[in-house]
C-alpha cells in the first residue's frame, strides 16, 4: 500500500474517531454506576447496569412525550412523501405555467432557516386558537421536509427514461398507472434519503415545540431532555441514558436505511 493512501486511510480514521467517541461516551456513560462516571480518571472497563435507563423511562411523562415525537414525525414524513411524489412528478415530466416559479420557490424554501418563522408561526398559531396542538405541530414539520423531498425525488425521476413510460403506455397503461408499476418502483433510493432526512429534521426539532406546545401532553422528547436534566440535577448516569434513548431511534433508522440513503441523497441532487 503506497504511503499516500495509508496517510488518507489514517486521517480518515482519526476524524471518524471524533466523531464516534462521543457517541460511544454517550452510551457507555449510560451503562456506569454512578461512582464510575464522577471520577478523576477515565473508566473504560466497568459491569454494566440498566440502573440508569430505568430511572429515565420512569421520569414523569416519559412515554406521553415518546408517542407524540413518534406520531408526528411519522406522520409528517409519511404526509411529506405523499405530496412530494405527486409534486416531483409534475415539475420532472409535465411541462406548465408558472413551473420554473415553483422550481424556484421550492429551492428557495429548502433553503430557508426555519427558526424566523417562530415568531409568525406562535402569531398564527396564538390568532388560530391552535397553541399545545399535536396537528399544527405535524403541518409544521411536514412543511419543513416537503421542499427537500420535492427536489431529491425530482432528481430521481427525471433519471428514469421516458422511454419506459412510453412502453407502459403501448402496453396499454395510463399515466398513473405507468407511475406506480415503472417509475415508483425504482425510487426507492430517492425515498429513503428523503425518509431519514425528515425524520431526522423532525425528530430533533425543539424551537417550535418549544413555543408553540407549553402544555405537557403535546410535547415531545426534545423538551423533555431539557427538563430531565433539570429534575434530575447532577444524575449524569441518568442524564446520558436520557440522552441515549433520545438517540436511538435516528441510529436504527440511519443503520436501516444508510445504505441506499447515502447513494440517494448524492444521485438524487445531480440529476435531473
Amino acid at each position: 500500500m503506497r504511503p499516500g493512501t495509508v496517510a488518507k486511510n489514517l486521517g480518515a480514521l482519526a476524524i471518524a474517531a471524533v466523531f464516534v467517541f462521543p457517541v460511544y461516551w454517550m452510551f457507555s456513560s449510560a451503562l456506569k454506576p454512578q461512582a464510575e462516571i464522577l471520577t478523576k480518571d477515565p473508566v473504560f472497563f466497568f459491569v454494566p447496569t440498566f440502573e440508569n435507563f430505568g430511572t429515565a423511562t420512569g421520569a414523569d411523562n416519559f412515554w406521553t412525550f415518546a408517542q407524540n415525537s413518534v406520531m408526528v414525525t411519522v406522520c409528517a414524513v409519511g404526509l411529506a412523501l405523499l405530496v412530494a411524489l405527486g409534486a416531483s412528478f409534475a415539475i420532472a415530466r409535465m411541462t406548465f405555467k408558472g413551473r420554473k416559479g415553483l422550481v424556484l420557490g421550492v429551492m428557495m424554501a429548502q433553503m430557508a432557516p426555519w427558526e424566523v418563522m417562530v415568531i409568525v408561526m406562535y402569531m398564527i398559531a396564538r390568532d388560530g386558537d391552535w397553541l399545545n396542538s399535536l396537528p399544527l405541530l405535524t403541518l409544521i414539520y411536514f412543511v419543513m421536509v416537503l421542499p427537500f423531498t420535492i427536489w431529491t425525488l425530482r432528481g430521481f425521476i427525471a433519471a428514469v427514461p421516458v422511454s419506459l413510460e412510453e412502453a407502459a403506455a403501448i402496453d396499454g397503461c395510463t399515466r398513473g398507472q405507468a407511475f406506480r408499476k415503472v417509475i415508483f418502483p425504482l425510487l426507492a433510493p430517492g425515498l429513503m434519503s428523503t425518509s431519514l432526512f425528515g425524520f431526522i429534521t423532525a425528530w430533533n426539532e425543539f424551537a417550535m415545540v418549544l413555543i408553540l406546545n407549553k402544555d405537557v401532553e403535546a410535547q415531545t422528547l426534545p423538551l423533555w431532555l431539557t427538563t430531565f436534566q433539570t429534575a434530575f440535577g447532577n444524575d449524569w448516569g441518568a442524564t446520558m441514558a436520557a440522552s441515549s434513548l433520545f438517540a436511538v431511534p435516528v441510529l436504527i433508522v440511519f443503520l436501516f436505511l444508510q445504505r441506499k440513503a447515502v447513494g440517494g441523497m448524492t444521485a438524487g441532487a445531480v440529476k435531473g
